[in-house]
């Protein structure tokens, strides 16, 4: 693969064989940046899990102390008292069978999709469309919920869910490079303390494999996990 000179550049300052502590990868991370718009840093934590069992799914949601640098756009499926509170805290669109069919006309202009117990049987129609664009609201992710308002608020200031893909790796981004290295090591430890204590009992052996942090455009920079669980989180290549 052919790579353009910005990224070429940023990855002459990127030691291929070396571990880097959460804290210099992620101050590294934001010197590689190069592109002319904020870029996005990512988290890519591999598990030793196996993601076709149950019993080894890994998923939740936290909020990132520093946000995520992103305008986040809210739909909430709410009614009475629940849907003024949502509109209340924030929320971008708000609605019941209306929002329901809006979406089923193909409106997506939203981030996250909040919605109260009452809704899901209705919110159930749009699996299909919701499920695979990661939007399906969930009670594990907090988004399904009868307080709203203030799942609305917690996605505002940089509530991120946390997902298992099939390769067993979760990614997960953690704010802009422009955040600067300190507000970056602590949005990527709140979310890896975070995958940490969602650590399945079915899981043996290694549970983080590897850790890598890198912006849009740049290089990965590899991460010493070990170092952030202690023993029972040793690196493998």
């Amino acid at each position: 693969m052919k790579h353009g000179k910005k990224y070429v550049e940023s990855a002459k300052l990127v030691d291929k064989s070396k571990l880097y502590e959460v804290a210099e990868a992620l101050e590294l991370a934001a010197k590689t940046a190069s592109a002319k718009f904020d870029e996005t840093v990512e988290l890519h934590v591999r598990l030793g899990v196996d993601s076709r069992h149950a019993d080894q799914q890994v998923r939740g949601a936290v909020v990132l102390p520093n946000g995520t640098g992103k305008n986040v756009r809210v739909a909430v499926f709410a009614k009475g008292d629940a849907a003024k509170a949502a509109e209340a805290a924030g929320a971008d669109i708000v609605g019941d069978t209306d929002l329901l069919e809006k979406v089923q006309g193909g409106f997506m202009d939203f981030d996250v999709c909040i919605a109260t117990p009452d809704m899901m049987g209705l919110v159930g129609r749009l699996g299909k469309v919701l499920g695979p664009r990661g939007l399906m609201p969930s009670p594990k992710a907090g988004t399904v919920t009868p307080d709203a308002a203030k799942a609305v608020e917690e996605a505002k200031a940089g509530k991120i869910e946390y997902r298992l893909d099939k390769t067993n790796i979760i990614h997960c981004p953690i704010g802009k490079a422009s955040f600067g290295g300190e507000k970056l090591t602590e949005n990527a430890m709140a979310l890896l303390d975070a995958i940490i204590k969602a650590k399945p009992a079915a899981t043996k052996g290694t549970y983080i494999r590897s850790c890598v942090v890198a912006t849009t455009m740049g290089p990965g920079i590899r991460v010493n996990a070990a170092k952030l669980v202690g023993s029972s989180a040793n690196t493998e290549d």
